[in-house]
């Protein structure tokens, strides 16, 4: 399926100059949606993935139903404030300032075989803080994957020795 054709671009937003790849068309095909889902399973089905960790919050929409269709677990990451219990915490490099994310201290369990999915790598600052996370539960990163990767952005290079997939680039 040609998924760069379900994918909505939207110019000048959220500001001048930006060229908005908007997914939310993607997702309200349900043929897309299902073949979207299938294709990444197919990729991983032989890698005895046992969780999949989703970046907020489009990464949820990726990493729950690729979990349910590789019978693994689901983990969230989140911003700061959002989980309820005892958490990790990494902070990360924005273009202006710095962010953070955060994981549940149990999510995963050390030696764990890690899928990281989020909808879009751009620069990978949000990935690569999301590594530091599962790595600092012990547990073993695998691949990452995207529905989409803004090759223009150069993500791949702050994430250099990790087995990255993307259905769509640009």
């Amino acid at each position: 399926m040609d998924f760069a054709s379900k994918i909505r671009t939207i110019e000048n937003f959220p500001k001048e100059g930006v060229s908005f790849k908007d997914i939310t068309t993607l997702f309200q095909d349900p043929e897309a949606f299902k073949a979207m889902i299938d294709t990444i399973k197919d990729r991983y089905k032989d890698e005895k993935i046992d969780t999949i960790v989703g970046i907020e919050s489009r990464g949820f929409l990726v990493g729950a139903p690729l979990a349910y269709a590789l019978g693994a677990g689901f983990v969230l990451v989140r911003k700061p404030g959002k989980l309820p219990c005892k958490v990790e915490r990494v902070e990360y490099e924005l273009e202006y300032g710095t962010d953070a994310l955060e994981i549940h201290s149990d999510a995963l369990k050390p030696g764990e075989r890690v899928l990281i999915c989020d909808d879009l790598l751009a620069t990978g600052g949000t990935t690569k803080a999301t590594i530091e996370l599962v790595k600092k539960l012990g547990a073993e990163v695998v691949s990452l994957a995207f529905i989409i990767e803004l090759t223009y952005l150069n993500g791949r290079e702050k994430l250099e020795g990790y087995d990255i997939y993307s259905l769509v680039k640009y």
